[in-house]
């Protein structure tokens, strides 16, 4: 499959997007004012231990305390590899890991201690940023990991003889008690190349360490790569055809980047100088919109509908206009594969993740309801992200979680409705209307005699006006009073206010 990166960039903005087959698969974005900090490492103070949680919130100067798992201060090498940012290939810890087996958050933190700490998860929803006392700083082939002692080598490299050869190069090139993770892109590498990396990522390591000590907490101590580089250090491989930039200086950026840390890689790198747009001009906006929709239709008439919550996320299958043109069970089907296809995108896409649960139409033959599991395993396997997919419950339904280390690109361009205050809905006319005269009823048999006005939404207004009158005379009637109502199109439509004078 044909890849590309299309990467617009503004003086306020870069947008990174990565094309597979000419539709857009993921997107990167990153704004000055909202800069990403997975990567950063800070020298931060620890401000409260939870041994109940087996954490600590530890203050690096951001808005929210960063979280500190126990198993992120342990020098366990699984659990080291497990939260490598970057690294795709190796396993990322989940935050119910196991704990009999770790000390006691208070026997290794007490409140008041400075340690030097890395982001590994943005802060999201509500949540503080998740940190790692585990510093890695990522190259293009390696992993450089100051402070254990240890060799790892991607999974993904599955030849043995070659995963021998690399780790016989770095065992002997590497200073002894220091550790390397090899990454997937250096099979095949050789050592010159691997030197290479080393010796940068040494040399920085070197630079950012000196003076720690002089160093007040909390504080910034290095900012990991902006978002073209980040993307073109992690995710460019030689299936990438080529890059296309409509900004000069990001132009000439890529172009010393390139040469700097992947010099023997002959990638074909354009300047965009169209008229239009970039990403217009390569339909990527009308994909961006059509990712920000709560309901994606399918080319056979199905969709599919996804909700975002705090806590999970679901999607829903629907058939839609489908009617199929054989029995019942391979309409089902057809649109279950369809619809799953689609799940796969929208998952990278929308880079939604945490805990996934898909509402699949109810298939009663067993044998379809594993074709459609294995064939969301297939679909998944393009995604970097680690995922778990479980088997498909009696319901229909998928459970499955999919590695989460930034915002969804929903929470990233949107921000809550101010008019429904996030609920996604507001309460019905009619709803507001019987509350009204309810609230008539108490002010008017609880205050003194006097003319009743009302204030409410025009939309609200009259509709008491014409045809919920009735409602209203028999408040008059029965109280002896007359009500004005005067509308206010300034008003939210929940809102009313009563005065009696």
């Amino acid at each position: 499959m044909t890849k590309e990166l299309v990467i617009n960039a503004t003086s306020h903005e870069t947008r990174v997007a990565l094309l597979e087959g000419g539709h857009i698969a993921e997107l990167y974005i990153e704004r000055d004012r909202q800069l990403g900090i997975v990567g950063n490492i800070y020298k931060g103070k620890v401000i409260r231990v939870l041994p109940g949680m087996q954490a600590a919130f530890v203050d690096i100067g951001l808005a929210k305390a960063a979280f500190l798992y126990v198993a992120d201060v342990m020098d366990e090498m699984e659990q080291v590899e497990r939260t490598i940012e970057g690294e795709d290939d190796l396993l990322e810890q989940e935050e119910n890991t196991e704990l009999s087996s770790l000390p006691p958050i208070e026997d290794l933190l007490t409140e008041g201690q400075e340690l030097l700490v890395q982001i590994s998860k943005e802060p999201i929803g509500t949540k503080g940023a998740r940190i790692t006392s585990h510093i890695s700083l990522p190259g293009r082939h390696l992993v450089y990991m100051p402070t254990v002692d240890h060799i790892g080598i991607s999974r993904r490299i599955e030849s043995e003889e070659e995963r021998e050869r690399l780790r016989q190069i770095i065992d002997s090139m590497r200073t002894p008690g220091t550790g390397f993770i090899v990454r997937t892109v250096s099979e095949g590498k050789s050592e010159d190349d691997l030197r290479h990396d080393m010796e940068f990522l040494v040399g920085l390591w070197e630079n950012l360490s000196r003076g720690l000590d002089e160093v007040n907490a909390p504080s910034l101590i290095h900012s990991d790569l902006d978002v073209t580089s980040k993307v073109l250090r992690d995710i460019l491989t030689e299936d990438v055809k080529r890059i296309v930039v409509d900004n000069v200086e990001e132009y000439d950026k890529i172009v010393r980047f390139l040469r700097t840390f992947m010099p023997r890689l002959n990638y074909c790198i354009e300047l965009y100088k169209g008229e239009e747009p970039i990403f217009d001009a390569y339909g990527l906006e009308v994909e961006i919109s059509r990712a920000l929709g709560r309901k994606v239709w399918l080319k056979s008439g199905g969709s599919i509908i996804i909700e975002q919550t705090e806590a999970l996320v679901a999607i829903d299958v629907n058939t839609g206009r489908y009617v199929g043109k054989h029995n019942f069970e391979d309409t089902i089907l057809k649109t279950n594969l369809e619809a799953l296809k689609e799940i796969a995108f929208q998952l990278r896409l929308r880079n939604i993740g945490g805990l996934i649960i898909i509402d699949f139409i109810d298939m009663e033959k067993e044998a379809h309801r594993e074709k459609v599991h294995a064939t969301l395993e297939e679909a998944l396997k393009q995604d970097k992200n680690k995922t778990n997919i479980l088997k498909i419950s009696e319901l229909g339904l998928v459970e499955m979680t999919r590695k989460r280390v930034r915002e969804s690109i929903g929470r990233t361009l949107c921000e809550p409705c101010a008019y429904c205050e996030g609920k996604g809905y507001v309460k019905a006319k009619l709803t507001i209307i019987y509350e009204i005269l309810r609230e008539l009823r108490r002010e008017m048999a609880d205050l003194p005699a006097g003319h009743v006005t009302l204030l409410a939404h025009p939309d609200v207004a009259g509709l008491l006006i014409d045809e919920e009158r009735c409602g209203l005379d028999d408040l008059e009637q029965r109280f002896g009073r007359t009500v004005s109502i005067n509308p206010r199109p300034g008003f939210h439509i929940e809102q009313f206010e009563i005065s009696v004078g």
